[in-house]
């Protein structure tokens, strides 16, 4: 077999499904020969997006592959991989290159050496007998620690050149961390000493597995969770100890918590300082749990830290906190609940006048509210796009299953939950997928609904039109007011249509849920959806960090 065949090979033995991938790249052909299908976007960044939200439904148990073209088609992939580096999803990039003696020449693109800051691991095949050797250390990095894309770079020989010999390559298992026991011990006592402990979870106990174990915990001490954007879903949002997950916006009780904890427990997060996340407040002491060390002391200052794996951490300090309080109970866990449940609907009666209102063009949060309550969350993933739509969805969608929400926003590039959302539903076939993006997304990437199309990925797409980029208008405003800037607009059903997905614009409230239970129904066949609703620019968010 030759180079592509090869890693064709090894791709199948490590269960990949489909191959995103544009255009000119020899493992196309050589995957789709042993029933790798391939999926091909109209760009590479929407490419990357579908192998990063497989990758996220599927946990690490499988890894979404992006084959890219030397020259143009790598270089287009960089936002992309960009992206996923910046919310720690583990991809695996392999793009074509120039031949070996073209490498250095300039201006010959190297993606080893471009991608560098941006992948978790990066080589290039300098010959065909090694790259078994490379699979095996690309595979092992997506599978241990923290996450993140790699690269494996094929010039152009390698790829044709043939393999010498039997191909002995075995699947790389998925290995885990555990903490130190003196580690879980000091964790513990801090946690059973302090008064208003708060747990905060990162997508780290998504990759896990482990919010059992969360749940458990939260129950034993007792402590209220809050979640990061990624993170959300980690913890279920319909528990009586959930504060849900914030952005720059949040629910008002998960502040008020944060504001007032004397130890916070980060577990599963990188604890990264963004302002796109929930931020430790001065004052609380900090217990940093990560599977990465590089993490600890990175933007806070911690207290203590437990290196290890969100899952087995969790499991031993369970099992500590039993142990140290020999079988009797902490605090009146009914109690708190009672009091989070307490606060979370003062909160939500706060914006019911949005949530419920009549007005039209359509308030986004009435679309939000009603969405919640039609579906089934247990059987629904959902998305978001940078900007507005994330902030109205964020604080009000309740997740009640792992998985159930893809949250990111580190690097927010406009368009960027298409492509994760359609990953989704090839991770996820049996689930309801949905992307809610504003009128400026869909102009980044509104033409791969034709990808879902193409290739009848079933995903419901609900776009907000108000016709003005409104999250950016209070930076822009004289811009906005002599030229128009800010206004964006168009019909995206008329734009839908043209792309061969089934559409329908919505201009009031009542008509959104008869709209919905249409589009749930094209999509269980196989094919996408769009619904456009005409809103209006609502500018209120709820923030109080």
């Amino acid at each position: 077999m030759n180079g592509a065949e090869l890693l064709a090979e090894i791709l199948r033995r490590e269960g990949t499904e489909f191959l995103a991938c544009y255009p000119r790249n020899p493992l196309i052909e050589a995957c789709a020969k042993l029933g790798i299908r391939p999926i091909l976007p109209r760009q590479e960044r929407v490419g990357i997006g579908l192998a990063d939200g497989f990758t996220r439904v599927r946990r690490g148990r499988a890894n979404g592959v992006f084959a890219a073209q030397a020259g143009p088609g790598i270089e287009n992939a960089f936002p992309g991989v960009t992206q996923a580096y910046s919310e720690n999803v583990p991809i695996l990039v392999i793009p074509a290159a120039a031949s070996l003696n073209r490498q250095y020449t300039r201006p010959v693109f190297s993606a080893v050496d471009n991608y560098a800051r941006i992948t978790k691991w990066s080589a290039r095949a300098h010959d065909v007998q090694f790259l078994p050797d490379l699979m095996r250390r690309a595979y092992h990095a997506l599978r241990t620690g923290k996450g993140g894309p790699v690269l494996v770079e094929v010039p152009d020989e390698v790829w044709k050149a043939d393999y010498r010999g039997e191909l002995r390559y075995a699947p790389q298992r998925v290995y885990r961390g555990g903490p130190d026991p003196d580690a879980v011990r000091e964790a513990a006592n801090m946690l059973t000493a302090a008064e208003n402990p708060v747990l905060f979870a990162g997508q780290g106990v998504l990759y896990a597995g482990a919010t059992a174990e969360l749940v458990e915990l939260a129950m034993l001490l007792p402590a209220p969770v809050l979640t990061t954007n990624p993170g959300k879903s980690a913890f279920p949002e319909n528990h009586p100890l959930s504060l849900g997950a914030s952005t720059r916006s949040g629910p008002r009780p998960l502040f008020d918590y944060l504001k007032r904890a004397d130890v916070v427990f980060a577990v599963g997060s990188s604890l990264t300082e963004t302002s796109f996340g929930p931020g430790v407040p001065h004052g609380p002491k900090i217990i940093h749990s990560t599977n990465d060390p590089g993490d600890i002391n990175k933007d806070y200052a911690v207290d203590h830290a437990v290196i290890g794996d969100a899952k087995l951490v969790l499991r031993a300090l369970i099992e500590e906190v039993t142990r140290a309080r020999g079988g009797k109970a902490g605090r009146d866990a009914k109690a708190l609940s009672e009091e989070v449940l307490a606060a979370k609907a003062a909160w939500r009666e706060e914006w019911m006048e949005q949530l419920a209102a009549d007005t039209v063009p359509i308030n986004p949060y009435r679309v939000v509210h009603d969405l919640l309550n039609a579906v089934d969350r247990d059987n629904t993933i959902i998305t978001h796009d940078s900007g507005s739509p994330r902030e109205q969805l964020l604080p009000f969608w309740e997740c009640t299953a792992p998985g159930g929400y893809m949250g990111w926003g580190k690097s927010t590039q406009l368009g960027y939950g298409l492509g994760i959302i359609m990953g989704a539903k090839l991770a996820a076939p049996g689930k309801l997928c949905i992307n809610i993006m504003g009128d400026a997304a869909i102009g980044m990437t509104g033409m791969d609904l034709e990808t879902a199309a193409r290739n009848r990925i079933g995903i419901l797409t609900i776009v907000f039109n108000n016709g003005v980029m409104g999250a950016e208008r209070d930076v822009l405003i004289v811009s906005d007011e002599k030229f128009g800037a800010m206004t964006v607009g168009g019909n995206y059903t008329k734009v839908a249509d043209g792309l061969g997905v089934a559409a329908e614009r919505v201009e009031t409230p009542d008509a959104f849920i008869p709209a919905l239970k249409r589009a749930i129904e094209t999509t269980a066949s196989g094919q996408p959806c769009l619904i456009e609703c005409m809103t209006a620019e609502v500018n209120r968010f709820s923030r109080y960090g």
